[in-house]
């Protein structure tokens, strides 16, 4: 009992406030401690948000971006050398659609089924899974189609939209009517918009009834606008086109191996850009500067202003080197001359240009299918069509063997003889027997053609001492060696002519098995080159050596207020790409052979039908024995220059693939040329000697 007393008593004094522990422990009081701490900071930084910088942040919640919204204008025109337009712009009124920001499917489906009551569209390029997706956009649509349907516990909207995507594909009894057609194609050129960007709804042929009536309602349909649209047109006909080149269209869009690099430059993908030839060299020129809208959009993405901060910059024109009329007038000679070739006859083609500038005055050409007897114009074949000119070459050969030094101005005669290696007999062609072996020089060889006279040079070339009948064993560095003088001029390499697309020619092989073929090459029956190509070298003999890309673009040129062809702000200048190293009495030496080919003494002169051109021409005449599908042709060419003492013009042409026994025709051709050059180009009056050209004005002429 005392026991039980005395813990009792114990007790008391304990809970009646003697000396006693807390029971709190310290870690919990530090932990109170930081908790606390934590609510000032709080408080602190909601004063700082709310009180001090409120407003501040307040106005960045509600301030507006700023973004450029750019609209199309017209490409630059393209002018002829006298100023006459060639290409222009066609201006049609359109229906155009600015998608806005924020802009939802829904909100497209309404006013695509609105503006669908007022204007017709082609559907001719709807496709089904466009259908499909108009069709789905309607929202009671999409329930009835997904309630026919199961789907996994937890699909998401866009599993469900990919099923009912996939029941309406499988569904053939699935069709649009032909209002739905028409809406679901609006639909669509919509739906390919990006923010802030236009695109054509309708960008020709819509009435007149379709406007006033689209106008009327434009409030309703937020984004469609009434505006211009433009295409191109050639008011003098489309044979220049091919020149030209063309320009996609607002429904092609920007070409597809070339998307991102436009895309990157600032195009939209459905606008206008030049593809080929003219429009795609100088798109920067031709494209102009886009109109900029500036735009603010809020931060609930609604646009709150518009400025108009440029009204664009309309394209700068360019002015070609080309003369229309003579254009004209030289495909309808091209076409007559490949007419009357029949036969395998596979085309002609012809250019004319300034050999002083490399100004193209006019370069026309014709297909021809041999199994049809169809003929297109194919102007390009000028430029990408690779043919054994044969003769014409003669005058590079012997250009190369005077700067090789194997012959020299005082030291060229050889006789002409037929050339016998390996058991081959190869001949000029008024000597195939060896009945009329004659001495002839650089110049007579020319002047008759000698085959056997380039051989006998190509041999000397390579090192190589001809005997009658023994192996021809030297190098096939041969192939190399002439080559690499006819490339000085111009053959077997681009020319640098401001078109894409230009052939370099074609080689033959050039390994030891065909060194045979070597002999070939010099007289042009072996490698294969261009028109624009035998252009090149004869303008690079005409003007003394200098060997000039040839162009047909003249100047770069703004637009008057009126529209009409503004000042030039840029001119394209000669560009000299190599000048041929040879000495004035070499020079000379040429020039009095190509001289001779028209007006020259000898029976066998090959131009002798030319002289009859005036003023008087220069040239130099190929025949090329060809095969066209196992037939035997001939491939009639020509270059030449006039006057022969101040060439101004170069004429160059070729045949190919003419029946066997075409002897003139490329003459014939050649003359119509002339005097159509003379009568449409320039004046015969301008001349320092129009009626007469000179053997000894030629030779005296080495600079140009």
């Amino acid at each position: 009992m005392k026991n039980f007393y005395n813990r009792v008593s114990n007790r008391n004094q304990r809970s009646s406030g003697g000396p006693s522990k807390s029971q709190i422990p310290f870690r919990l009081n530090f932990l109170f401690f930081i908790v606390a701490l934590l609510f000032v900071a709080l408080i602190g930084q909601l004063a700082y948000l709310q009180v001090i910088y409120g407003t501040k942040f307040k106005a960045e919640v509600n301030q507006t971006d700023t973004t450029i919204e750019t609209t199309n204008v017209q490409r630059g025109m393209v002018y002829d050398s006298n100023g006459k337009v060639l290409v222009g712009n066609k201006a049609h009124q359109a229906i155009s659609y600015t998608k806005g920001v924020n802009v939802l499917s829904t909100d497209m489906y309404k006013i695509a089924n609105r503006l669908g009551t007022y204007l017709t569209v082609s559907t001719s390029s709807l496709t089904p899974r466009q259908s499909i997706d108009y069709y789905l956009t309607d929202v009671d649509r999409l329930k009835a189609v997904e309630s026919k349907l199961s789907f996994p516990k937890g699909a998401t909207a866009t599993q469900k939209y990919d099923k009912a995507l996939s029941y309406l594909q499988d569904d053939s009894s699935f069709k649009l009517t032909k209002s739905q057609k028409n809406a679901a194609e609006i639909f669509a050129k919509m739906s390919g918009a990006y923010a802030l960007s236009t695109t054509y709804i309708k960008d020709s042929g819509v009435s007149s009834q379709e406007i006033a009536e689209i106008g009327e309602h434009l409030s309703e349909m937020p984004g469609i606008k009434v505006g211009t649209s433009w295409s191109r047109n050639y008011p003098n006909g489309t044979s220049i086109q091919s020149i030209i080149g063309t320009v996609s269209s607002e429904k092609t869009g920007l070409p597809s191996d070339r998307v991102n690099e436009l895309l990157a430059q600032g195009y939209s993908r459905n606008d206008s850009v030049g593809q080929s030839y003219l429009e795609q060299e100088y798109e920067p020129v031709l494209r102009g500067t886009k109109a900029e809208k500036q735009v603010e959009v809020a931060g609930n993405n609604t646009v709150t202003k518009e400025v108009q901060k440029y009204g664009g910059q309309k394209g700068d024109n360019l002015q070609l080197t080309i003369n229309s009329t003579f254009q004209s007038k030289l495909q309808s000679l091209v076409k007559s001359a490949e007419a009357g070739a029949g036969g395998n006859s596979t085309g002609t083609y012809a250019v004319v240009m300034n050999p002083n500038t490399g100004a193209v005055i006019g370069m026309a050409g014709v297909d021809r299918n041999p199994s049809t007897g169809k003929v297109t114009e194919n102007a390009l074949g000028t430029i990408n069509s690779d043919i054994v000119m044969g003769s014409v070459v003669k005058g590079a050969m012997v250009s190369g063997a005077l700067m090789k030094g194997v012959i020299t101005p005082t030291n060229s005669t050889l006789t002409d003889m037929p050339i016998t290696v390996g058991g081959v007999k190869k001949a000029s062609w008024f000597n195939a027997n060896g009945g009329a072996n004659m001495a002839v020089n650089a110049a007579s060889a020319l002047e008759v053609s000698s085959n056997s006279y380039m051989m006998q040079l190509a041999m000397k070339e390579a090192g190589f001492k001809y005997s009658s009948g023994a192996a021809l064993t030297m190098s096939s560095k041969a192939f190399d060696i002439e080559r690499g003088y006819f490339n000085q001029f111009g053959l077997g390499v681009k020319t640098g002519i401001d078109l894409p697309g230009e052939s370099t020619g074609l080689k033959g092989s050039s390994s030891r098995a065909h060194i045979g073929n070597a002999l070939d090459l010099a007289y042009g029956n072996y490698d294969a080159y261009t028109v624009m190509q035998v252009a090149q070298y004869m303008s690079t003999v005409a003007n003394g050596g200098t060997r000039i890309a040839p162009h047909v673009v003249q100047s770069i040129r703004g637009t008057k207020s009126d529209g009409s062809l503004g000042a030039v702000k840029s001119s394209v200048t000669p560009k000299v790409l190599n000048t041929i190293g040879m000495t004035e009495a070499e020079k000379k030496l040429v020039k009095e052979g190509l001289y001779d080919v028209v007006h020259g003494t000898n029976t066998y002169k090959t131009g002798a039908e030319l002289a009859s051109i005036s003023p008087g021409i220069s040239a130099k005449t190929g025949t090329a024995q060809t095969y066209y599908k196992g037939n035997e042709t001939v491939t009639l060419s020509l270059a030449s220059y006039a006057p022969s003492n101040d060439p101004q013009v170069v004429v160059a042409l070729a045949m190919p693939n003419l029946g066997v026994g075409a002897e003139d025709n490329n003459m014939k051709l050649a003359k119509s040329i002339y005097a159509a050059y003379w009568k449409y180009v320039q004046s015969t009056s301008t001349l320092t000697n129009p009626t007469k050209a000179t053997k000894s004005g030629a030779a005296q002429n080495t600079n140009g």
